[in-house]
């Protein structure tokens, strides 16, 4: 009965038991299976450091051609606003640009103009005292030589 007692527990406790993984090899044989894994673990982190360095390299010629494409695309171009500062003097076109209007438009479309943006723009209602000089200064240029 003690022998059967002992089997049982033996049974019972064999799945939990450890069984040498390299059941029926030799110990060379284990080794060489690590040392495989290993090389092939080491390849595997070389293969992807050479792929890795390489697209860094091909990364920095692409970089500045999109740099160079961002900057042909300007916001300046994709925007109806005029882009610069005043003139020294102002001239017809940049009065024309100011106040919204073609420069050989007439004194009653120029007056329009200059009342609309003098009431978004006046220095008493927070505007600028500079740009309120300038929206004069271009209807008076425009005025000047005006028809009608």
């Amino acid at each position: 009965m003690e022998g059967a007692a002992a089997s049982s527990e033996g049974l019972r406790y064999a799945e939990y038991a450890r069984v040498p993984t390299g059941a029926g090899k030799g110990q060379a044989e284990l080794d060489r299976g690590l040392a495989r894994t290993m090389i092939a673990v080491g390849l595997g982190v070389a293969t992807v450091a050479f792929a890795g360095r390489y697209a860094f390299h091909l990364w920095k010629p692409l970089e500045q051609a999109i740099t160079e494409t961002a900057k042909r695309i300007s916001t300046s171009s994709l925007s109806s606003y005029y882009k610069g500062g005043f003139e020294q003097k102002m001239s017809r076109r940049e009065a024309s640009l100011i106040l919204g209007v073609s420069p050989s438009a007439g004194k009653a479309k120029i007056r329009t103009a200059h009342r609309r943006i003098m009431i978004l723009n006046h220095p008493d209602k927070g505007g600028s005292p500079y740009l309120a000089t300038k929206i004069n200064e271009a209807k008076d240029l425009l005025e000047s030589t005006a028809k009608n």
